[in-house]
């Protein structure tokens, strides 16, 4: 793959991180995956983004035929978080990509040298850099522009993404009377239970 195919994005924000361990998506290989959200602010990145994408569709020109990038099934990485995902506020006025790679993506801190281990510690909903590589695939009538993951790099954390609730939002403090009134009433419960 040519460099000019490869590029690291400036912040983005990290969703749908699945970059701990490879899932199958209806039955495909196991990958490790995630969505980097890029704000439409961003214009490097995304200039970045476009010039890779011309750069690996020059080469499926040339693999595949002057036909590669027509129709309407060519599929194209970059896409509108507007257009696309209009009902989620994590995409609006952003652009997105999604990357995936059979093998698993080293995550590195801020400094670039200390190495995340803790699952805890990279999530989605957290913002960092990506190095991402654009090329061209054809298979099976299914034809355009993939993403590859490569690594990731934590900058800075936000709001985690998706069904994560905060333990204090859903429980409040139990008394030990409470606790044991509610021990009580099972007892009694399951003692009813019995003689009935």
């Amino acid at each position: 793959m040519s460099n000019k195919q490869r590029i690291v994005t400036g912040k983005v924000r990290f969703s749908y991180a699945n970059v701990w361990e490879a899932k199958s998506i209806n039955g495909s290989e196991p990958k490790f995956s995630i969505s980097l959200v890029i704000s439409k602010s961003d214009k490097k990145t995304i200039e970045l983004v476009k010039a890779a994408i011309k750069e690996a569709e020059k080469i499926g020109l040339d693999k595949f035929g002057k036909s590669f990038t027509s129709g309407s099934s060519f599929k194209r990485p970059l896409r509108d978080g507007d257009v696309d995902r209009p009902d989620d506020e994590v995409y609006k006025n952003c652009y997105f990509v999604n990357a995936n790679s059979k093998d698993s993506p080293r995550i590195v801190a801020r400094n670039a040298k200390e190495q995340i281990l803790d699952k805890n510690d990279f999530y989605s909903g957290c913002y960092g850099r990506a190095s991402i590589t654009f090329y061209p695939f054809n298979n099976s009538g299914n034809k355009g522009i993939a993403c590859y993951l490569g690594n990731l790099q934590k900058l800075e954390d936000g709001e985690p993404l998706g069904n994560f609730r905060n333990p204090e939002d859903d429980f409040s403090t139990v008394d030990d009377e409470d606790f044991l009134s509610w021990e009580h009433y099972q007892l009694i419960l399951k003692l009813t239970v019995v003689l009935i």
